[in-house]
């Protein structure tokens, strides 16, 4: 056999190992509950190898409640715990779900309380976080951990998660990421049951599931990209070979090459720990990406234009908050999708800003 077949034959293999890994690493994050359910001969449970929820520590704003009205709402109740951030696409592609189940059981003893926990510095102002749930249609409390200490208290790395405790305060279920709803709404009707037993009351669960269309993402796609130098450290993102210089304006010159899931920023921008602030008063980011949805965080105000391969961005792929052509303007620091297509594939993007003062915090892909 010739060396380049035996080359290609084990880079094949190598490939699906690699796929194989993958695949069971991401699997440990999914859904685990917290211990094994064991009965006990009167048919009651043993929680002993549960943990409790913990205290909600450090919050600095309560929203659609009062520190008064959520203690005493928390009282015997099947609790869902929802960890997110209103700039996390992650997080956003969550809450139909979320919503719909706290329309559909909170009459049954289910509270939903959202934990929102910032990534971004902009992400602690209440009036941020109040538009981005009316936006959503958020009606159930959510707090404010602009510290993270609830985070920390809860021993959380990710965005989103959600912890469901049962009505005695014991944590019964706890997933990272998006997916497994069905599974989550089964585990909220099994505990909103075992409530009423113990509770002596008569609920009339619906069993038929929240039925959404789930997001599919793209197997292969271009990681999240970080603007900020703190952000970024350890990832090797910053295509420009002017690199990050902390605090400091620095001017970016067209690149003469753009490699895959990297970004180029040219013009003035200001280097700052959580992201990019364009100084001239034009400017322009390129990248290379693979991927169906490609989504931006910004901040201040900003006329952008779209251009796809060279072009100004076709109809065919313009996101939902694309406004007339390949334009669009931003103003509330927030989350915008620019590129939806049906289908993952490889594209050079281009975006023009007229406006010194815009912030570009991260590039996210679906």
């Amino acid at each position: 056999m010739k060396s380049e077949i035996k080359t290609s034959i084990m880079f094949g293999v190598g490939i699906v190992v690699a796929v194989i890994i993958l695949s069971t690493v991401f699997s440990s994050l999914d859904t685990k509950p917290s211990a094994t359910i064991i009965e006990n001969l009167d048919g009651t449970i043993d929680k002993s190898g549960f943990k409790k929820a913990p205290d909600l520590v450090g919050i600095a704003h309560y929203l659609n409640t009062t520190p008064e009205k959520l203690k005493e709402q928390m009282k015997d109740k099947v609790i869902l715990y929802d960890i997110w951030t209103y700039s996390c696409i992650n997080c956003v592609r969550t809450l139909p779900y979320i919503t719909a189940w706290n329309e559909k059981y909170s009459d049954e003893g289910l509270l939903i309380i959202g934990i929102h926990s910032p990534e971004f510095e902009f992400e602690k102002d209440p009036n941020n976080v109040k538009m981005a749930i009316d936006k959503h249609g958020i009606s159930y409390p959510v707090v404010m951990d602009n510290e993270m200490e609830t985070w920390k208290a809860f021993e959380n790395r990710y965005w989103p998660r959600k912890y469901i405790a049962d009505h005695e305060g014991y944590i019964r279920y706890d997933h990272i990421g998006e997916g497994a709803y069905q599974e989550t709404e089964k585990i909220i009707q099994e505990l909103l049951e075992e409530r009423a037993q113990s509770l002596g009351m008569q609920i009339a669960t619906d069993k038929a599931l929240v039925n959404i269309e789930e997001f599919e993402h793209t197997i292969f796609r271009t990681p999240e990209l970080y603007f900020g130098y703190k952000f970024a450290q350890g990832r090797n993102q910053l295509g420009s070979g002017e690199g990050f210089v902390k605090e400091q304006t620095v001017s970016y010159n067209e690149p003469e090459k753009i490699d895959l899931h990297k970004f180029y920023p040219i013009g003035d921008w200001k280097n700052l720990q959580d992201s990019m602030e364009l100084v001239s008063e034009t400017g322009s980011i390129k990248l290379q990406f693979n991927a169906k949805q490609v989504n931006i965080v910004t901040a201040n105000y900003g006329e952008l234009e779209i251009f796809l391969d060279g072009k100004p961005l076709p109809s065919q792929h313009a996101g939902k908050d694309m406004q007339t052509g390949n334009k669009i303007t931003v103003s509330e620091p927030g989350l915008y999708n620019i590129i939806e297509s049906n289908d993952s594939s490889t594209h050079v993007l281009e975006i023009k800003v007229r406006s010194p003062g815009f912030q570009i915090f991260t590039f996210t892909f679906g």
